[in-house]
């Protein structure tokens, strides 16, 4: 299918943000048909590109990934010149995503009331540290600093030992990308029914904090305060990680009596346990008694046959997968979980794949991140806003693009 015919084909997004959050939020809607054209650094290119492990004498591989489907074209927006370029192409964009400092925009004479001069139908996503108001406004950060705000580290860890950042540092990162994407598309249907524009504001650390289950209304109601309980869960027993014979580890979750009874009677074969752990409250009551029990159970197995057993108990569980084992899972293939797409440089690059799943209209990998800076300058500047070869580079010697 190509990009024309996916949901979003005729969407036109320009990125102006770096590293990952906003850049994420343009990447999803790449993958569905919008044309993205991301803005970088003459010269130098965006940061992306030398985040993290390179290929080689390549870019890294973040920016061949959460680049994909974009077109790149360089242009310096702390001079009035690109300035000038940004506006014109303002006027033709759909979705223009940022993520610097609130008010760095704004110096730059592209800020909402700037860009919404030239198009009132343009949508702005702008994602930042600590969104565009508040006491914090002005303040850095990244994903580790949103996930210690937001209080998920806090909760990360075991309670005899410092709070951890959960997963990778980027994982608020792809939250608040998610959420600029979610926003973006409200925020376009609303412009497709009123012609209006609006600017989609978004703190990164505030999708951490609206997943955090009963978290706020909990301390709100009862001034409870939920400490850090390792690989194990507040409410809910046994629901944790516990290591199989050959190391493994096996994830197993029982978040109500029928599950913790198919998993004492029918996997463990021990249905006196039913009785003796009759209630959630006791299971609780009881956690670290219950947690041993369930993993000297699973250690007498390897962890396929422990598996085996609690998958025909119809318990919820699956290995703790590192990423090796990603590769090998059947159901990562059959759902195309991991992708592979031609490397530019040679040879084949995998990546994450589309979510989410469309019936009618998939998303699809065109291709990876550009390989040079500024590949796309002559489609774009000549092409679209009607420069001429010349013109294009007489701005590139004055460091303008």
């Amino acid at each position: 299918m190509s990009a024309n015919a996916r949901a979003l084909g005729g969407v036109r997004v320009l990125d102006l943000a770096t590293f990952i959050a906003a850049p994420f939020c343009c990447t999803l809607l790449g993958e569905f048909g919008a044309e993205v054209i991301k803005v970088e650094q003459p010269g130098i290119g965006d940061d992306l590109r030398r985040l993290g492990r390179r290929a080689g004498s390549g870019p890294a591989y973040m920016w061949l990934v959460e680049s994909r489907n974009k077109k790149s074209i360089t242009c310096n927006l702390r001079a009035p010149e690109g300035q000038a370029l940004i506006k014109r192409l303002a006027i033709q964009t759909d979705i223009l995503a940022e993520n610097f400092r609130p008010g760095t925009m704004e110096g730059w004479h592209l800020g909402w009331e700037d860009l919404s001069t030239v198009n009132p139908a343009l949508v702005m996503v702008r994602i930042s540290a600590f969104g565009q108001t508040g006491p914090a406004r002005a303040r850095p950060g990244f994903g580790r600093i949103a996930a210690a705000v937001s209080g998920v580290s806090y909760l990360s860890g075991y309670p005899d030992r410092p709070p951890v950042t959960p997963g990778t540092p980027t994982i608020p990162d792809y939250l608040a990308g998610t959420m600029g994407a979610l926003g973006a598309l409200i925020a376009f249907q609303h412009r497709q029914r009123t012609g209006q524009g609006q600017v989609v504001d978004i703190a990164l650390y505030e999708p951490m904090l609206r997943m955090l289950d009963e978290l706020i209304p909990v301390y709100g109601a009862a001034g409870h305060i939920r400490e850090r309980t390792g690989s194990g869960t507040e409410y809910v027993v046994p629901h944790n990680h516990y290591r199989a014979r050959d190391g493994s580890w096996i994830a197993i979750a029982c978040t109500n009596d029928r599950m913790f009874e198919r998993l004492v009677t029918h996997a463990m074969g021990r249905a006196e346990l039913q009785v003796e752990f009759a209630s959630m409250a006791e299971r609780m009551r009881r956690r670290d008694e219950l947690d041993h029990l369930v993993g000297e159970w699973v250690a007498t197995f390897d962890a396929p046959e422990a598996l085996a057993r609690l998958d025909a108990a119809e318990v919820p569980c699956s290995l703790v997968n590192s990423v090796r084992d990603l590769f090998v899972d059947p159901q990562m293939a059959a759902r195309d979980n991991i992708v592979k797409v031609p490397h530019p440089l040679g040879g084949l690059l995998h990546m994450a794949g589309i979510v989410p799943k469309l019936s009618l209209t998939p998303g699809a990998v065109d291709h990876p991140g550009p390989l040079a800076v500024g590949e796309h300058n002559e489609e774009i500047y000549c092409g679209r806003l009607g420069l001429t070869s010349d013109d294009l580079s007489a701005l590139r010697a004055r460091g303008v693009v």
